[in-house]
């Protein structure tokens, strides 16, 4: 595309329009210029709540996914990217699922997330290398992440994928994009022109994070990562991780911190295992049965726990 085409094409994008509201900014005092931002960003959860029903549709499906073995993939370039590969990282640690369930990739690869490599979105090429790459298949979810919803890196992913037979969903802060096109579901919260003309590591950036954090969660929650909401499925990979664990345990059975320490050092830190025996009785081999048979749901398995569950 020329020079004159691809201006014509930003000028279409409401996430590259001036913003009215800022056009001072330059002039402000430090913090008339910060409330100014703040205001801008106050409306960004209202615009993620308007595309609710886009974002369960997507929920529904990537733990469709995740019950048949299939993975969750981001995709994006520049700021989009990164946020991927954030929320991506997230999970392991938080709901004890290897790093291959939900994989962030970005434009120009893991160099991109330190140093801006902003070039590499534009290839079509690239992107559907990307999930080549890591052998996508028709079980998984491509979830294509660009605010302005033109990105070439993201668009060949998405036409990659769908060709594949993945799931694909699109997420992108402009309504009726390229991407949103492609997508069998698309997101699309418009937060309007951010407060720095194009900047859209801005309010765009933030609806990203905000729907990304939905995404994972609610799709967590959904294959039972979660009893009531404590995080039963931690990693207690550090000092705090651990003394989070015991809290949680503690939080849940309404036990000491000894009994709770005693029951995670039964479980070699198993929250969802020490939860379960410490308010069943079950043994732990009696608890992992019960467990699996609830298909690692909780609160099922002290449902049906006997009679110290009650």
């Amino acid at each position: 595309m020329s020079e004159q085409g691809l201006i014509a094409e930003l000028e279409r994008l409401v996430s590259e329009d001036r913003n009215p509201r800022t056009m001072d900014m330059d002039l402000l005092p430090t913090v008339e210029l910060l409330r100014r931002i703040n205001d801008e960003d106050q409306g960004v959860a209202g615009a993620v709540a308007k595309v609710i029903p886009e974002i369960a549709a997507a929920v529904d499906r990537i733990a469709a996914a995740f019950r048949k073995g299939g993975r969750l993939i981001y995709m994006g370039a520049g700021t989009s990217g990164r946020i991927g590969v954030l929320d991506a990282s997230e999970c392991p640690p938080t709901f004890r699922v290897p790093p291959t369930m939900v994989v962030g990739l970005i434009a120009g690869g893991y160099d991109a997330l330190l140093k801006a490599t902003e070039g590499a979105e534009d290839s079509q090429a690239k992107g559907a290398e990307a999930l080549a790459e890591i052998g996508l298949t028709a079980k998984d979810v491509v979830v294509g992440i660009a605010a302005s919803g033109r990105t070439p890196y993201v668009i060949g992913g998405l036409n990659h994928a769908r060709k594949i037979g993945a799931t694909t969903v699109a997420l992108s802060c402009n309504p009726q994009s390229t991407i949103a096109d492609i997508a069998e579901i698309a997101i699309s919260p418009v937060v309007g022109p951010e407060a720095l003309t194009g900047s859209t590591r801005m309010k765009s950036g933030t609806a990203e994070k905000l729907v990304l954090n939905m995404l994972t969660t609610a799709s967590m929650v959904k294959i039972g990562k979660t009893y009531q909401n404590l995080m039963v499925d931690l990693k207690a990979s550090n000092r705090k991780l651990v003394a989070r664990a015991a809290r949680i345990v503690m939080q849940a059975t309404e036990c000491t911190l000894e009994e709770a320490e005693a029951a995670l050092a039964k479980t070699h830190n198993d929250v969802k295992l020490a939860i379960l025996i410490t308010m069943t009785g079950m043994n732990l081999a009696e608890a992992r049965i019960a467990l699996e048979g609830a298909n690692g749901f909780l609160r099922k398995a002290i449902e049906h726990g006997g009679p110290a569950a009650m």
